[in-house]
């Protein structure tokens, strides 16, 4: 065997296990608690080993026009190396027809080169004007089975309206694939020249977020397709969707959430220092925060939303000129093990590659699986540390719940006692057959 990691307790089909891991080419090639010849062997005594964790929504480099997000995929991920991921799942711009499609995945393809980890797409339409049906073939032959819309952002042309949303469904059934949507009423959503960060809540209302989910989610009980609800936000949300639709809950309609939405509340939005706070959507008050928290169980996966700036660069006095955005990627395992313990595990992992078809090869410790494995000790922390881009982190001098040791990419170590070890990552061409 090439490696073995001893003596940890292992995160095997739900469970913790005693047992070893042993590594050959890349993949898992047993789990025993015998003894096996290895060339290396960790001791992973008094860890967890868990499977590489996936975060399925960050937007490295994403250009806005008057900013770029601050981590392009060389920075974000080695911070999400430091955070236990070992694959990502980042955006293509969005485009109308396919021929924009082609050029936006080149582009993206060519971005991501510089990756330490392994990392997907998802593409990205936006008020579409090419056949529906060619651009979903299109984006499959790239290697992509999810597609993003919006439901808002009609200001800058982004929206994609109802009649497109129904056909998207009735196509996401015909061909296999996954709609994945940023969910907003986009007629309850004020853009006052005059507001400032302060107005975020008031600029994007709860009710707008629940209100529309409610919608497209009889869309999918009428078409039978599948939709991912990304940033889901607001407790108020998820309980509406359980009492009305508890059928189609993480079946059909699969909800996402993201950490800073059960971390803190919409207070932290006041006064100059919450200008570093600022996201969409929106951080909702302390009472929806804890019905979230109530119904974590209801949540199917965990993603992080990571699109990370400066400090200078949210130093605008008017929330228009304001890029929306921050970090997470690097601390999101910490904050929600001590937020819920092992039960966020097969959320930030398992989960993910089974809904973005990335399984069997990542998202489990299971024979013949890549050998991506986050080693973490279970134990109060203090957030002190800052491996991306960014010079912030909402996270900073907050309580985690767990410390990494060590994280494995294919069989090979790339943070190891803290010390980190570029590699190369690479694309993940998904099909309908997987998972």
């Amino acid at each position: 065997m090439d490696l073995a990691i001893k003596n940890g307790e292992v995160y095997v089909n739900g469970a913790f296990e005693k047992m070893n891991v042993y590594i050959k080419d890349g993949r898992i090639a047993a789990l025993s608690d015998k003894d096996i010849a290895s060339k290396e062997v960790y001791d992973a005594k008094g860890a967890m080993v868990l499977p590489g964790l996936i975060d399925p929504h960050v937007h490295f480099a994403l250009d806005l026009g008057a900013f770029v997000s601050v981590d392009d995929f060389e920075a974000g991920s080695k911070a999400a190396a430091y955070g236990g991921v070992t694959t990502f799942i980042d955006f293509l711009d969005p485009v109308d027809n396919v021929e924009n499609l082609k050029k936006a995945y080149e582009k993206r393809k060519q971005e991501a080169e510089r990756s330490h980890l392994d990392y997907a797409f998802h593409a990205t339409i936006k008020n579409p004007k090419d056949d529906l049906e060619t651009f979903v073939l299109t984006m499959k032959t790239l290697g992509i089975t999810t597609l993003k819309f919006f439901t808002t952002y009609s200001d800058s042309n982004r929206r994609t309206y109802d009649k497109d949303i129904k056909e998207l469904l009735r196509l996401s059934k015909k061909h296999g694939i996954t709609l994945l949507a940023h969910i907003e009423n986009d007629e309850m959503i004020t853009l006052d020249d005059a507001y400032t960060h302060e107005d975020l809540p008031k600029s994007r209302p709860s009710k707008s977020e629940t209100s529309e989910a409610l919608k497209l989610a009889s869309y999918v009980e009428k078409t039978g397709g599948t939709l991912y609800m990304v940033h889901l936000s607001s407790g108020d949300t998820l309980r509406a969707l359980k009492e009305r639709y508890p059928h189609l809950l993480n079946k059909n309609f699969i909800i996402e959430s993201c950490p800073q939405y059960f971390t803190f509340n919409h207070d932290q939005l006041k006064g100059e220092a919450g200008k570093l706070f600022t996201f969409a959507p929106p951080l909702r008050s302390e009472r929806e925060r804890k019905i979230l928290r109530e119904h974590i169980e209801d949540i199917h996966t965990i993603g992080t939303d990571h699109c990370a700036f400066m400090k200078a660069d949210k130093q605008t006095e008017k929330l228009k000129d304001m890029p929306l955005g921050i970090g997470g990627v690097e601390h999101s395992f910490s904050i929600m093990y001590r937020h819920f313990g092992p039960e966020v595990i097969p959320k930030m992992s398992e989960n993910i590659a089974s809904v973005h078809r990335l399984a069997p090869q990542k998202g489990s410790i299971a024979v013949g699986a890549d050998a991506d494995l986050a080693i973490f000790e279970a134990k109060e922390t203090t957030i002190d540390t800052n491996h991306a881009a960014s010079d912030y982190s909402v996270y900073e001098s907050l309580k985690g719940g767990a410390a990494l040791r060590a994280t494995i990419a294919r069989g090979e170590f790339i943070v190891k006692d803290q010390a980190f070890f570029p590699r190369q990552g690479r694309y993940l061409k998904r099909s309908v057959s997987n998972a």
